[in-house]
């Protein structure tokens, strides 16, 4: 079974609309060194064929778009202390997102159910970014060790401060609603409009000067038509904004956390994002704290280069091997993190996350 599914439907105009299906059920679509391999030679074939005037990135089933990197592999290759094979994986990882970020040709992604870590970072590279009723956005690497990665430096820092920041600490789930009004998203569809947006395309009148045009009149237009469907979904991001100001009124992640713990809620979605910070790596909490400092005025390129830098420092390191064996390997769910406190990490080893472990940046060329 090919990890990525490749098709080329043709425009009644006689153009061609090309799908990348990632194609992995099993693993949510679990963005795997396959899939990147396969993906990026595609990409240059339609990138050089002028009949191809735009691509829709989607994917198998309906629970999740893509529900992050390989990290179960990645977890392997440190077991097996293959660092070149690791960082080869995390600098193509970045490469592609990178490559979607400024591909010329617009690209619609379909970001239906899971769309979590890697598969946000496909998703926000492409034009057209359209959620559903079943999606649900996360950078959850907290409960890992890792940190939010695949460009997230850049597109957290464009949200308001305080949601960016708390949606990077706690991992919460983003609905399409708040997924549109943070500009995480583009457009919302039902599910069911999947075959209806297809269709449309073909019938479209392309190579007129504005093929990203095109795109967005047959999403606009479609979307109007759902309005009402989701004049009832729910905004935990918009409904909790001004307790997320409170949470993070200072700088200090000791005054978050204990603020987090004390508040008191029954909101689901505020209780998920305690347990979320509860069970995470306190040493994240502070690495993903500077990430977000360092990286606020950095462009897209200088966000891959500190990314790529930051990941290859959590292979090394140890909280990301153990936060995957404790979730994803061994499943037992209690993970030995380095610190059990906030309050115990050391400064100077949250420092040495931003330290290069080579001469030569992997992404240098970028």
């Amino acid at each position: 079974m090919a990890a990525v599914i490749f098709r080329e439907h043709a425009t009644l105009d006689g153009h061609i609309i090309a799908e990348i299906c990632l194609n992995s059920e099993r693993t949510l679509n679990a963005l795997s060194q396959e899939m990147i391999q396969l993906i990026n030679p595609q990409l240059d074939q339609w990138l050089e064929n002028p009949k191809v005037v735009a691509l829709i990135l989607d994917s198998a089933g309906e629970k999740a778009f893509c529900a992050g990197g390989d990290v179960v592999g990645a977890y392997h290759l440190i077991q097996a202390e293959e660092f070149d094979a690791i960082d080869d994986y995390f600098a193509n990882e970045y490469r592609l997102d990178y490559r979607l970020q400024t591909f010329p040709k617009p690209i619609l992604c379909w970001a239906s159910g899971y769309v979590m870590g890697g598969g946000l970072g496909l998703m926000n590279g492409c034009s057209h970014r359209v959620v559903t009723e079943t999606s649900r956005l996360a950078m959850p690497e907290i409960a890992i060790g890792l940190f939010p990665d695949v460009g997230a430096s850049f597109f957290l820092n464009k949200l308001p401060a305080e949601i960016g920041y708390f949606l990077a600490l706690t991992g919460s789930q983003v609905p399409a609603k708040d997924a549109c009004w943070l500009g995480l998203a583009d457009y919302m569809l039902k599910s069911e409009q999947h075959d209806v947006v297809l269709d449309r395309l073909k019938s479209g009148i392309w190579n007129q000067g504005d093929n990203h045009g095109v795109l967005s009149q047959v999403l606009a237009e479609l979307s109007q038509q759902v309005e009402d469907d989701f004049a009832q979904a729910e905004t935990p991001v918009q409904n909790n904004q001004t307790i997320m100001k409170q949470l993070l009124q200072d700088d200090s992640i000791p005054n978050f956390v204990s603020r987090l713990n004390a508040l008191k809620t029954e909101d689901p979605w505020l209780l998920k994002a305690r347990k979320n910070v509860v069970d995470g790596s306190p040493l994240s909490l502070y690495v993903i704290q500077e990430q977000l400092k360092r990286s606020q005025h950095a462009d897209l390129r200088e966000v891959f280069l500190m990314e790529m830098q930051l990941a290859a420092k959590c292979c090394r390191l140890g909280e990301f091997a153990e936060g995957v064996r404790a979730l994803l390997v061994d499943k037992d769910k209690s993970p030995k993190w380095r610190y059990d406190s906030v309050e115990k990490v050391d400064m100077s080893v949250v420092a040495s996350y931003f330290q290069s472990p080579w001469e030569h940046n992997p992404l240098a060329d970028l």
